[in-house]
């Protein structure tokens, strides 16, 4: 096979608050031969999180951060063009954490064969309600969050890649799911199209106000994926041992310094001491194992029209950055997915 040259885009700086355009850069560099063990793949679709924000900074993590003049992190479905690993052969699809490249040489060992009907969901599905995103939807909100029917769940960022998935787990389990998106399109699409019984807008006014009245018996369960505001109107509404599956906090992830405001810390402890909550941050690899339900369990239900999604796709590799600074101020509509290149 002739020198593969694949278009990167690499951490140029690591950003100071907000991500701009300069703390990316696009470079184009060889690939080497496959080694014994490795898979060359040519990238179909990249997926944007919130979470590389936090692989942009220097700061401790549960992950090492993304060098200066590194290839950026994330997850992708890529076709196999070449193969020196047994699990793997030419022509087949696979999902693993090959960057934003358009080519990309991984050990066999990380990537995974995807194993979807097309005739149930797009191929792009396997970087969302089959990925990453779905199966952190579907274990945090079982494990941590444990919904019982008739109680009231409450689900941050409910129109996203994971909030929407959440929400519509916990319907499936007979709770009452009480959504918070931005925007009232958004918020139309979580009550009208993904079935939730309410959605608020936190953009509007009043917040807390509004959310303890849509939910007057309390929350017992409340699925974080935002922090701030957010997470002060809703902290003071969690009944007796209510369980907080704290999946993120993108409301913060842009900032430089603490922000301003109360501090939440004294309230919030006195809380979980006399009501007994349960908060528990998590990674989905901490479910690894779980993963064969997950696929099994959430393709059933949106073969059965019981989980519906929705794919927000931006065409071509360079468009990444400004697609992901866009996701961090939450512009996009559903679960965000870079087409790199057009599928065989």
């Amino acid at each position: 096979m002739s020198e593969i040259i694949t278009r990167q885009v690499v951490l140029a700086s690591r950003p100071q608050g907000e991500p701009t355009d300069d703390n990316f850069r696009i470079v184009e560099s060889p690939l080497p031969a496959c080694g014994d063990g490795e898979v060359l793949v040519r990238t179909i679709y990249l997926s944007l999180d919130p979470y590389m924000r936090g692989r942009m900074s220097a700061a401790k993590s549960y992950a090492e951060p993304v060098p200066i003049g590194g290839v950026m992190e994330g997850g992708a479905v890529s076709e196999v063009l070449d193969s020196r690993h047994e699990g793997f052969k030419k022509g087949d699809f696979v999902v693993g954490s090959t960057g934003w490249q358009t080519y990309a040489l991984a050990k066999g060992a990380y990537l995974s064969k995807i194993k979807i009907d097309s005739k149930i969901a797009p191929l792009s599905t396997a970087v969302g309600v089959l990925g990453m995103p779905g199966m952190t939807a579907y274990t945090g909100l079982l494990n941590i969050g444990q919904p019982k029917e008739c109680e009231t769940v409450v689900v941050a960022a409910a129109s996203g890649a994971v909030g929407a998935i959440v929400g519509q787990i916990a319907k499936i389990k007979g709770a009452r799911v009480v959504g918070i998106a931005g925007g009232k399109e958004k918020c139309d699409f979580v009550v009208n199209e993904l079935g939730f019984d309410a959605c608020l807008d936190h953009r509007e006014d009043y917040l807390a106000q509004r959310l303890a009245e849509a939910c007057p018996k309390g929350i017992d369960v409340y699925f974080e994926n935002v922090g701030g505001k957010v997470a002060e109107a809703v902290y003071p509404l969690l009944n007796n041992f209510a369980r907080v599956p704290v999946c993120g906090l993108i409301a913060n992830y842009n900032d430089s310094a603490p922000p301003p405001g109360p501090n939440m810390a004294p309230a919030l402890m006195r809380s979980i001491l006399t009501k007994r909550l349960t908060l528990r941050g998590f990674i989905v690899s901490d479910f690894a194992s779980q993963r064969d339900d997950f696929l099994k369990d959430v393709t059933n239900w949106i073969s059965e029209g019981k989980i519906k999604y929705r794919e927000d796709i931006v065409d071509g590799l360079d468009n990444a950055p400004r697609a992901f600074q866009g996701l961090l101020r939450g512009e996009n509509f559903g679960k965000l997915v870079v087409k790199v290149a057009d599928a065989n």
